[in-house]
């Protein structure tokens, strides 16, 4: 297969996938809210909620600037130029996506709306069975036995 030709995706799906979630999860709220989310103190789960979000930004940040100091394409939709296998790529092949996972978490802690970690696990499913097969099946193409080998000491998200 033509590694060029076998392009990851069409439409940069999963940041749609997780602000769709997100969304989601705000109107679900809106309309029936869930029970609230136990605590033994009222601003635990908020403050766990803000250092799980920093986590989750602060990855992104790290991965997207790991991107692009390799000259590869942060958008899911454009052909890898390089193997990335430096910075948070070395803890996960999809930091990215762990982190958009993260945050959304992240916000269901800060705002106590339990839509947050379904719309979290619809989200992540999504991504699992629409963007990564497809992105996977690009880098095997495009870079076929360090991409193997890659892929056996790093796991998929963490």
């Amino acid at each position: 297969m033509n590694a060029y030709r076998a392009k990851p995706l069409r439409y940069p799906w999963p940041p749609m996938l997780y602000l769709t979630g997100i969304a989601a999860a705000m109107l679900a709220g809106r309309i029936a809210a869930l029970a609230p989310i136990p605590s033994p103190h009222p601003m635990m789960m908020p403050a766990a909620g803000l250092a799980i979000g920093l986590l989750a930004v602060t990855l992104d940040i790290w991965a997207v600037r790991t991107l692009m100091e390799r000259q590869t394409p942060v958008i899911d939709s454009a052909c890898a130029r390089h193997l990335v296998t430096c910075g948070p790529f070395r803890f996960s092949r999809n930091p990215i996506y762990l982190a958009y996972t993260l945050f959304t978490v992240a916000l269901g802690l800060i705002s106590g709306n339990s839509w947050f970690f379904l719309a979290a696990l619809i989200s992540v499913t999504a991504t699992r069975l629409v963007a990564i097969p497809s992105e996977e099946r690009h880098l095997e193409a495009r870079f076929g036995f360090d991409y193997e080998r890659y892929c056996k000491r790093t796991r998929r998200w963490i």
